[in-house]
């Protein structure tokens, strides 16, 4: 597949921490776990910093679907719950793909892909829509692969991987689709990498926590508690990584994520990261202030009641 060369300096101007009010679609399997859920809201909540104008269902495939077309339905589905109790029905919401990429360089239609190219092209070069994508990339990558110019257009906020100092690679998001996830890292779109555990993994909870400061606010308060509640049989000593929110985290205070430009690596078979110095350059956040971001999202669910 050739993808447009961007220039260096291109990419360095697109990969700076934005200022001012963004443009972005949030790609999300809300059902696959519950920091979608917070993650989704912490989008929607945070119309200061951007304004949320699409969400897509991404698929995803566990013990909690059927099959990855499965996992997307449900992803839409709870979307469609969240969006309601965030009274914010304006929002369109497209389902994604039903499957994983069959190919290195074979998309998948979706009505999500569709609408990111439509969106992505839409406005001049020089106004990027922020891609944040937290689960399977397929979506994105699917776009990509269908509209190649779409990166001049974009920049790609991704959860995805493990520190680059991991033993593996081997993450949830990244490894659901191989082909995909090779697509964002080796296309040369502007991208924005929040590595899982060593990065996001500093964003743990618990329902002590969540019941003082997220029950008490309301219809969405109580879903979200019940939601965290929910996820454990056993809260005693336990917490839990909200790992979603760190995207939306990143975009409203990159302070709150330090992060440096290094080549874009490469995924090895066996998940692993390996490093080339020739490559195009990504940013790779390092570090998350835990406290920082969760007071901000239980201050904008404060003050959304």
């Amino acid at each position: 597949m050739l993808y447009p060369k961007l220039s260096e300096s291109f990419v360095v101007q697109r990969l700076a921490p934005p200022t001012g009010k963004i443009r972005m679609v949030l790609d999300t399997d809300t059902f696959n776990e519950i920091d979608d859920q917070f993650a989704v809201a912490y989008s929607l909540l945070s119309n200061e910093r951007m304004e949320v104008e699409a969400l897509y269902a991404a698929p995803f495939f566990n013990e909690l679907s059927s099959s990855p077309g499965d996992g997307m339905d449900k992803s839409y589905s709870e979307i469609m719950k969240i969006r309601k109790l965030l009274k914010r029905e304006d929002v369109p919401a497209f389902r994604g793909s039903e499957q994983y990429l069959p190919g290195a360089d074979l998309p998948v239609e979706s009505d999500a892909a569709r609408d990111l190219i439509k969106r992505a092209m839409q406005h001049e070069a020089d106004d990027p829509l922020y891609v944040v994508a937290i689960g399977a990339i397929t979506n994105v990558a699917s776009a990509i692969l269908t509209k190649p110019g779409i990166i001049e257009r974009i920049v790609v906020v991704w959860l995805g991987g493990h520190t680059l100092e991991w033993g593996d690679t081997r993450e949830f998001n990244l490894a659901q689709d191989l082909h995909a996830s090779r697509v964002i890292m080796d296309s040369g779109v502007p991208l924005i990498l929040i590595p899982c555990m060593g990065v996001a993994s500093n964003l743990r909870t618990t329902l002590s926590e969540i019941r003082d400061y997220v029950q008490p606010e309301g219809e969405l308060g109580q879903y979200l508690y019940e939601t965290y509640r929910d996820c454990s049989d056993d809260h005693y000593a336990y917490s839990r990584v909200i790992w979603d929110i760190s995207t939306i985290a990143w975009l409203n205070n990159p302070n709150w994520a330090p992060s440096q430009l290094l080549p874009s690596p490469r995924i090895s078979d066996d998940f692993r990261w390996s490093t080339d110095p020739s490559r195009h350059l990504i940013r790779y956040v390092r570090y998350i202030d835990r406290d920082a971001v969760f007071k901000d999202l239980f201050l904008k669910i404060r003050q959304f009641r």
